[in-house]
């Protein structure tokens, strides 16, 4: 409805009642314009009505929704399905060109604002979230693993006599066969055990450096969001070796923005030495379906240039889910959950320690990690050795999801490479333990009924491991009877 129409109804309901309605319309018209003009997270959260208006209104800027179009080529913006269409607000064209991901389609102009707000929308979140001198971001329809392999393609043009990687541990399948399939070779640096801790071995680092060379390296893979006890990279030692050897720098930051721990590294290696990109995920930060990932960094033309390596058109659902999602929490809800999880994560180890001092174990002293937790199984790992992988079975069955049991010991191969002590970031970590986290969106309900369930299911362990312990000091003492007989 614009001005001529609302004029026109007066002919139908009195004048008093259309401009009340026009005054209305304008209220949510006002919330666009500021969103098209500013091309920030609104402070306060829409309601969804604006939202969905918003979409309608992006949607008829799309060819395939012009009334009277008529399409002949291969791609039309066709879909066949009604329910299809209406799950994706029916902007259907996509997002990019076969050229460039950020791009804008001629004929589809709805599709292409909605990119490049949520690409600003999602800048402007980043910098709430603590790193203020990031320059250039994209959302990618990919999850965090192939939008860190697209990062690392894109370096290869850059540095083409360059074969290897250097990648300080996490036992993480995603982002090592990210450098698998990019086509490179991990130089695989351990960690070092300070207390309970797996920290960098920043000395290991540029050692091999200097043993392969630096312009035989692509680049520093780096994390910071990780399971304890391993603890972020030391992301400003990393980023001063990369800028003094002319290295590049990509950051595995996958649920890091929830930590304002983890911006903060970034940020600060930023300012200290040398980070090229950045990449997070959608799902974890911001509580969307699995599929998306940010692309963020410091020098806007390498961020562009990942963006045009993306190989034709993408969906546009990750994008507008992001978007609608930041549209209903406004800035303002989303710095309330980033506040409740801090708080449930201190909630959460609180109530861990207490479990653990009740079960002879600990909760191990991992202050560098601002998202996950570990207890130590070392106890129940001694009384019966099958017992640490029966706990994760019975949480599991239990209802509990997420949670983590690492055994001592477990080899595991990735594409050829082997890795002893897997999933504990370590070849010999000194005992076995379990990890839970506290992640955008936990409840305080989530960590009392998860604390609850994981006491009874460690009485249970417990009490099988004393069964079998005495079944076989009693097949023992047998055998010994026995033998003295003979």
């Amino acid at each position: 409805m614009n001005a001529e129409n609302f004029g026109s109804s007066e002919r139908l309901v009195a004048a008093a009642y259309v401009r009340q309605g026009a005054q209305g319309r304008r209220g949510h018209e006002l919330l666009l314009r500021a969103l098209l003009e500013q091309g920030k997270c609104p402070e306060d959260g829409w309601d969804e009505s604006t939202i969905e208006l918003f979409l309608h209104e992006l949607a008829i800027m799309d060819s395939n929704n012009f009334l009277g179009n008529c399409g002949v080529g291969e791609r039309e913006g066709r879909v066949a399905s009604g329910l299809v269409a209406r799950r994706h607000y029916r902007l259907i064209h996509g997002i990019g060109r076969s050229g460039d991901i950020s791009a804008v389609q001629p004929k589809a102009a709805g599709s292409s604002l909605l990119n490049k707000l949520t690409n600003s929308v999602v800048l402007d979140i980043i910098k709430l979230a603590g790193v203020q001198t990031v320059t250039n971001c994209f959302v990618v329809p990919m999850a965090t693993g192939m939008s860190l392999t697209l990062c690392f393609l894109t370096l290869r043009h850059k540095r083409p006599n360059a074969k290897y990687i250097i990648w300080p541990r996490i036992d993480q399948k995603s982002c090592f066969k990210s450098m698998i399939t990019a086509g490179f070779e991990p130089v695989v640096i351990e960690n070092v055990l300070e207390g309970d801790e797996l920290r960098t071995d920043i000395e290991a680092v540029e050692a091999k450096i200097k043993a392969l060379g630096a312009e035989n390296i692509l680049c520093v893979h780096s994390t910071t969001s990780c399971f304890a006890p391993r603890v972020p990279d030391r992301l400003e030692e990393l980023a001063v070796i990369c800028a003094n050897y002319d290295i590049p720098h990509i950051v595995n930051n996958a649920y890091g923005v929830q930590s304002s721990k983890c911006m903060h590294l970034i940020k600060q290696g930023a300012r200290v030495g040398r980070i090229d990109a950045f990449v997070q995920s959608l799902d974890k930060n911001f509580m969307v379906p699995v599929g998306g990932a940010i692309i963020a960094g410091f020098d806007a033309s390498f961020i562009q240039e990942i963006s045009k390596m993306y190989p034709g058109r993408a969906s546009a659902s990750p994008s507008l889910d992001v978007l609608i999602t930041l549209l209903s929490l406004g800035a303002s809800g989303y710095k309330q959950l980033l506040k409740e999880r801090k708080e449930m994560f201190s909630y959460l180890s609180s109530g861990l320690k207490k479990l653990a001092d009740t079960h002879n174990e600990r909760l191990l002293d991992t202050p560098h990690n601002p998202i996950s937790l570990a207890m130590s199984l070392k106890n129940l790992d001694e009384n019966n050795d099958v017992a640490v992988t029966q706990l994760g079975s019975m949480l599991f069955t239990r209802q509990v999801s997420g949670a983590r049991v690492v055994p001592c010991g477990t080899v595991q191969t990735v594409n050829n490479y082997t890795f002893k002590g897997f999933m504990s970031h370590s070849n010999d970590y000194p005992c076995a333990y379990l990890n839970a986290a506290s992640a955008i969106g936990i409840k305080k309900q989530d960590v009392d009924v998860f604390l609850k369930r994981l006491d009874k299911c460690l009485k249970t362990c417990r009490k099988e491991g004393n069964k079998e312990k005495s079944v076989n000091e009693i097949c023992d003492s047998n055998t010994g009877t026995e033998q003295l007989a003979n």
